[in-house]
């Protein structure tokens, strides 16, 4: 007998790759801090000012994103005694995920004829192509094409 989508056992926590990424960057102030830093943000002060965030949350949520590996800490660039945070290739990763919460928000968020942000490609200046997942052959794969197969 098939089980269906809801009769499905709720998954553990300690076995879900979402509930994981959740715990490091789930929270609105994580997840603009690394919107602005794929945008170029580096300097403290530079998402201080970007964010509108408080100072004490803004060092909570940069210690943390440290601490996991998705910020590094280096000198800054220009020589001068400040610290810059930078992506690191698994923060860099995160790219996928700010994109399809962008595509999500211009479709959803905004009315018809509002103004937005727009994410373009710099070759081209046309705007991205919606992220669609796929099969590794390429084929598009709706949510009833998938299955989440749980460690026994």
């Amino acid at each position: 007998m098939t089980q269906t989508r809801s009769e499905v056992p709720a998954p553990s926590l300690d076995t879900c790759p979402v509930a994981r990424t959740v715990d490091v960057i789930g929270d609105r102030w994580s997840l603009l801090i690394v919107r602005d830093a794929f945008d170029g943000v580096r300097r403290f002060g530079d998402f201080l000012r970007s964010l509108g965030v408080a100072r004490s949350m803004l060092t909570t949520r940069l210690r943390a994103l440290v601490e996991t590996g998705v910020l590094s800490v280096r000198p800054a660039s220009d020589g001068t005694s400040y610290q810059e945070y930078v992506l690191t290739p698994q923060g860099r990763e995160l790219f996928t995920l700010i994109v399809a919460l962008r595509q999500w928000g211009e479709k959803h968020r905004f009315e018809r004829h509002e103004h937005h942000s727009t994410l373009i490609d710099t070759r081209t200046g046309k705007p991205l192509a919606d992220l669609q997942p796929a099969t590794s052959d390429g084929r598009p794969v709706a949510p009833e094409d998938t299955q989440v197969v749980r460690p026994a």
